[in-house]
């Protein structure tokens, strides 16, 4: 029987344990170019093992819901950073390690000013784009094809279309 997981609001508190959140939080924010420019600094550390660090643009093509989710990745060797482009939400779906497995799926709405910093070694699946076309500066490491697994699950998961 397929489980229908819930929609939850992006926070950088629920998100803790696997990642962060990249917004333009006020408590990082500093002044400089003599005060006409803000700076939220530090807003995500991405992380890896060896390799260089590398900026990339993925273009993702919107699902169709209800959503069958039906895997999960990680990329045990560095972190992975989403950032919206085009200025629309998205879903962001992550699992906690159980023995070598992702557990059951967390799924989160990332506003259009919200993007996720996932930690190393972290399951989450892949973009899950909403009703158009959208844009993502990606950033991660320069790393070959060891740093990614896949575990897919015995009976997906279904996920209903979010309510803006």
């Amino acid at each position: 029987m397929t489980e229908s997981l819930e929609i939850l609001p992006l926070t950088s508190q629920a998100f803790a344990p696997y990642g962060e959140v990249i917004e333009a939080d006020p408590a990082t924010m500093r002044l400089i170019n003599n005060g006409t420019t803000e700076r939220y600094h530090a807003v995500a550390a991405p992380v890896g093992v060896g390799d260089r660090l590398i900026f990339n643009i993925f273009r993702g093509q919107p699902r169709q819901f209800p959503y069958s989710l039906g895997m999960m990745e990680r990329h045990p060797y560095g972190s992975q950073s989403f950032m919206p482009l085009s200025g629309r939400p998205f879903l962001v779906g992550v699992s906690a390690d159980e023995g070598g497995r992702p557990g059951k799926p967390q799924i989160f709405l990332a506003r259009t000013d919200q993007g996720v910093n996932y930690f190393a070694n972290t399951w989450h699946h892949p973009l899950m784009v909403l009703s158009e076309v959208s844009d993502f500066l990606v950033v991660d490491r320069d790393n070959t094809g060891a740093n990614l697994q896949e575990f897919v699950f015995d009976t997906p998961y279904l996920i209903a279309e979010p309510s803006l």
